[in-house]
């Protein structure tokens, strides 16, 4: 059975008492174990490749193939935002393989990631453009729009995250109840019918949900950018 979000510790600073949930703790464990290999991989890093260097050279490529297709020329900037929310985004939906909950499926974790993506999408829409083409631009291409436009900025972090913790919270109830019937009819059949399911709840559909999660981000930076 998936294990419901809970309170590991408190953290008291100043005199509050500050919770930390399984899914804060879950991201710090990857954090911290994402910035441990990289920090390792830098130190291997040679003139000429070795097979795991040239995995990793492949996978920039084609990051940077990817960022520029959708995105346009001169965004090489956004690869390793783009990179680092992949990748922290796959493994937050991967937990879900080891009968953990995973950090997406809470709410306050998409949002938080949702409105990172908001803030670099008018922050580099304000750099590029200055303030006053950036104001400028909710009243594109009419006037009129005014109030559409601004309603479209403010819904992106809801719409971003809420696509993504209704999918991933659906995938973790559908596996709950599995696991819950099977474990009804016999412990040994929650061992092996579970897998297919752990394939495409977990594996396959937290995939595609990073995948989108990504290419909205890219779109909406583009296009906010240029309006």
């Amino acid at each position: 059975m998936v294990e419901e979000s809970i309170i590991l510790f408190s953290i008291n600073l100043f005199g509050y008492e500050f919770p930390v949930y399984l899914s804060i703790f879950i991201q710090w464990i990857i954090i911290f174990g994402t910035l441990v290999l990289s920090m390792l991989y830098s130190r291997q890093v040679k003139m000429i490749p070795g097979r795991v260097q040239g995995l990793v050279e492949m996978g920039i490529d084609f990051l940077n193939g990817v960022v520029e297709d959708n995105m346009g020329e001169g965004k090489k900037k956004f690869v390793p935002y783009i990179g680092a929310l992949g990748v922290y985004l796959f493994l937050l939906n991967m937990v879900g393989l080891f009968g953990i909950k995973p950090p997406t499926a809470d709410y306050s974790v998409t949002l938080g990631i949702g409105l990172t993506t908001f803030f670099i999408v008018q922050g580099y829409t304000i750099k590029k453009l200055g303030l006053v083409g950036y104001f400028k631009g909710y009243a594109s291409p009419v006037a009129i729009l005014l109030p559409i436009n601004i309603m479209e900025r403010i819904m992106l972090p809801i719409s971003l995250s809420l696509r993504l913790f209704g999918n991933i919270f659906a995938a973790t109830m559908i596996m709950e109840l599995l696991y819950e019937a099977l474990n009804g009819i016999s412990f040994i059949a929650t061992i092996g019918i579970p897998i297919p399911f752990h394939l495409y709840f977990d594996i396959f559909d937290g995939t595609i949900q990073m995948i989108i999660f990504v290419m909205l981000t890219m779109i909406n930076i583009k296009i906010t950018s240029e309006h």
